[in-house]
């Protein structure tokens, strides 16, 4: 099992990463969302390179040349909602992929917030069965969402190669995740940092990525529907 961090080498992410962070800079919803599909893109060419290719020989105005093309038949996974942003960076790189959507998420079983349980509500996805499956999600936390989109796409069977691609992600996350892929998976992270606060925050992260996209959510909405 590999695990990528592009923490440990010096790029462009680094500027972006640190927009991300910086308190001042998330209260610019749109600055915050184009950041986090930019670190998509750029991790998304470098997931490009370790995918398999085969030419193709394209016709031009004054004659022919042979171009090695992505090979690998891919589907491009994301756990909504915090997942869209990144996702759409992917998305713009791997334009031709099918998509996959899952409604995985965390909520507090204790009045202290400090346990978390995970509900899964809902998937579209295509088959997954010998295709290349890239599932894209911002945040690393647990790994309890995680590990459930990747049991819900693998229902439909079992995939050539697997890539998980988070922006921030926490050791024991990582752990969890790699006890739930295959062997010869891959792990992407954009940084991996110290962990996680009592309330399951990663810490020193940035925060809620969904909220920080979109704005604030009901925490409770199936509370809400049982009141009606």
């Amino acid at each position: 099992m590999e695990v990528i961090n592009f923490a440990e080498h010096n790029s462009v992410i680094n500027q972006f990463m640190s927009e991300l962070r910086d308190k001042s800079y998330q209260k610019n919803r749109l600055l915050f969302r184009h950041n986090v599909e930019r670190i998509g893109e750029l991790m998304a060419y470098e997931v490009s390179k370790r995918l398999d290719y085969k030419p193709k020989t394209v016709t031009t105005p004054l004659g022919t040349i042979d171009i090695p093309l992505i090979k690998d038949d891919i589907v491009l996974g994301t756990v909504l909602r915090a997942g869209l942003p990144f996702h759409q960076g992917f998305l713009n790189m791997f334009d031709h992929a099918d998509n996959a959507y899952v409604s995985a998420f965390r909520m507090y079983i204790n009045r202290e917030h400090t346990e978390v349980g995970i509900q899964a509500d809902y998937i579209a996805a295509p088959s997954v069965k010998n295709r290349t499956l890239i599932i894209a999600d911002p945040m690393l936390a647990t790994g309890g969402s995680m590990a459930a989109a990747i049991e819900a796409l693998l229902m439909s069977g079992k995939p050539r190669k697997i890539h998980v691609c988070c922006i921030i992600a926490a050791p024991e996350g990582i752990e969890v995740v790699k006890e739930a892929l295959p062997e010869g998976s891959t792990i992407w992270c954009a940084a991996i940092d110290q962990g996680m606060n009592a309330q399951k925050y990663i810490v020193p992260g940035f925060g809620d990525c969904g909220d920080l996209c979109f704005g604030e959510k009901v925490q409770s909405f199936r509370k809400i529907v049982d009141k009606r």
